[in-house]
């Protein structure tokens, strides 16, 4: 074969780059289109739903009158139900994902298992619904409550975190694993010492995508029987409910409830066109809580990474 010549060699490399600098000029393109969109959307929002933004709008109760109109029973549901979703999926799910990638042994059965929650990531949210109608309404006997709300979006999110808990500890060295056990630690002392905490800044990652996703869900929650218009909050524990008796500690999990995607979705159903106005301004709230759990989770990673040694 012939050697290419200097001047052949250069003109190779002009091309290389100038493929590159068009790769990247198209990049930036989609890139700034896709901003474009997020920031017109979000301007939209803003401008639709301004006059909405007061304190009455965050402390009323759903009106049939669109001016008297508030978001309180749907903001409360749908913190409620996130605190029900994260306690109930998170330690499960980084459980399970610690087990199958530190203990379980590698065998078929273990490949099925890894197989089906691949999967169950993929399967569409009133799938979860379905399930949850009949597990947890009517055979558990949870009934339409926040808890069997946050039972579902648990299901909904568990294939997430434990997918993101596995890359994570998958990324962490194996000097670690093998130094820790050098020095006579067992391996749950591995895990628990060094493992979990290196691999929290992935975890966490995980776990905020998947309540992200789980605070926007509207079909599942519909399917179990979440209400559309609610004037009342959940019992407040140790506080005075019905017929002179005192509230439980955990009576709230079994109260009535909405969230805020059906609050929107119930607005923008309606044919007054005031009420497109609140669920513009619905809207960029529930955009907002997104937003301000995935600076929480930025601030946690970046504090873990920080204090990391390796």
């Amino acid at each position: 074969m012939k050697p290419l010549t200097t001047e052949e060699i250069r003109l190779v490399i002009a091309k290389g780059k100038f493929r590159d600098n068009v790769f990247k000029a198209t990049g930036i393109f989609c890139l700034a289109l896709a901003l474009v969109v997020i920031v017109a959307l979000i301007a939209d929002m803003v401008i639709k739903g301004s006059e909405r933004f007061t304190l009455d709008f965050f402390f009323n109760f759903a009106s049939r009158r669109a001016t008297q109109a508030g978001i309180l029973s749907a903001w409360v549901g749908s913190l409620l139900v996130m605190f029900v979703t994260a306690m109930a999926a998170v330690p499960l799910g980084v459980a399970a994902g610690l087990y199958l990638e530190e203990y379980a042994k590698r065998n078929w059965i273990t490949h099925v298992i890894e197989i089906n929650i691949t999967n169950l990531a993929a399967v569409p949210s009133i799938v979860y619904g379905l399930l949850a109608l009949g597990i947890f309404v009517y055979q558990f006997g949870f009934g339409q409550s926040i808890l069997s709300a946050g039972l579902t979006l648990a299901l909904l999110i568990l294939p997430i975190i434990i997918v993101a808990t596995r890359e994570a500890i998958r990324s962490i060295p194996a000097m670690i694993r093998e130094g820790s056990m050098a020095v006579g630690a067992t391996r749950w002392q591995t895990c628990r010492y060094h493992i979990i905490p290196y691999a929290m800044p992935g975890i966490l990652t995980g776990v905020i995508i998947g309540l992200a996703r789980a605070i926007g869900e509207t079909a599942p929650i519909i399917t179990i029987g979440a209400l559309t218009f609610i004037a009342f909050l959940p019992p407040v524990p140790f506080t005075a409910a019905d017929a002179g008796t005192t509230a439980g500690l955990f009576d709230w999990i079994f109260s009535p409830f909405t969230v805020m995607p059906i609050q929107i979705f119930n607005w923008t159903s309606r044919p007054d066109p005031q009420f497109e106005i609140n669920a513009a301004a619905a809207g960029f709230v529930l955009m907002a809580m997104v937003l301000s759990m995935n600076a929480v989770a930025i601030y946690l990673r970046y504090k873990m990474r920080k204090n990391i040694k390796w």
